[in-house]
């Protein structure tokens, strides 16, 4: 997520069009503090939550962009505001299927609704009207003085970007049987294309990756399934991250040994020549 102007008191989420929030920032608005994307009802809200409380000036979010199929996230996140989470920690009045808070407090999510008021603008992505919405709200809310102080990343110090992953593709088992072979044959194999929408869940969570270029490392939160966070491996390279993952059986398919060794080298390659990483779903 970018990170504007601190003092400012308006953050805009952009759900699942992330396009919006490169041209949001690079335009610069007065009064804007923060914008960034939200696909998931359960994790990405979590960050939300955490990184709108570290910066106390926020009041209001915009809610705009398409929402996530399926996950419902911005529908999520103002029933959240709303109506709060019930004894089981699910946001009361959510769409989403998985819309649990597991790694939020009770105290957290409470100070988040107290903190900020939600202004639904759910579909809209033309950016004069959300310019417009800003600046509308930041008439209301705004207590402090305007300008831009500069740009820096926001989640550098936190959990990157709302942006959360799916559990891995697993590999199918191949009931091929291999012809007879002398010293002297080999067999030549072509790759099966692997539908990434056939997803099968490792036993042992899945991981979110998060590389930091303020301090040169790499952050890998380990969830389970049921979107509970396990363990934070931090490291400065892949190898290491990856074997002390294998090392201490946080991987049980092979498919996502292999998928998470790829995404680590990504991660590393994104802090050495700088550009920017988003995780891959599959």
């Amino acid at each position: 997520m970018l990170s504007l102007t601190p003092e400012s008191s308006i953050g805009v989420v952009t759900l699942a069009t992330a396009g919006l929030v490169e041209r949001l920032a690079e335009l610069k608005p007065n009064g804007l503090s923060i914008v960034g994307k939200l696909e998931t009802e359960n994790i990405g809200i979590e960050k939300i939550i955490q990184n709108t409380l570290a910066a106390a000036n926020i009041k209001v979010l915009i809610l705009c962009g398409k929402d996530s199929e399926g996950h419902f996230a911005g529908q999520t996140l103002e029933a959240l505001v709303n109506n709060g989470v019930d004894d089981a920690m699910r946001v009361v009045g959510s769409k989403g299927r998985k819309a649990v808070l597991a790694n939020a407090s009770r105290e957290e999510i409470e100070a988040f609704r107290t903190q900020v008021t939600v202004i639904n603008r759910i579909g809209l992505q033309d950016e004069a009207e959300i310019l417009r919405e800003i600046e509308a709200q930041s008439e209301c809310t705004r207590s402090q003085e305007q300008g831009i102080q500069g740009m820096r990343i926001w989640g550098q110090g936190l959990p990157d970007t709302f942006k959360v992953t799916l559990p891995m593709v697993g590999s199918d088992q191949l009931s091929t049987a291999s012809p007879p072979q002398t010293p002297n044959t080999f067999v030549t194999i072509t790759a099966a294309v692997k539908d990434p929408n056939q997803v099968k869940l490792d036993k042992e969570g899945y991981f979110v990756i998060v590389p930091k270029a303020d301090s040169g490392r790499i952050l890998v939160e380990h969830y389970s399934n049921q979107n509970q966070l396990l363990h934070i491996i931090q490291g400065d390279n892949a190898r290491d991250l990856y074997w002390t993952i294998l090392e201490r059986g946080m991987v049980s398919e092979l498919s996502h040994a292999a998928y998470l060794g790829k995404e680590l080298m990504a991660a590393e390659l994104s802090l050495t020549y700088g550009f920017k990483y988003l995780q891959d779903k599959a």
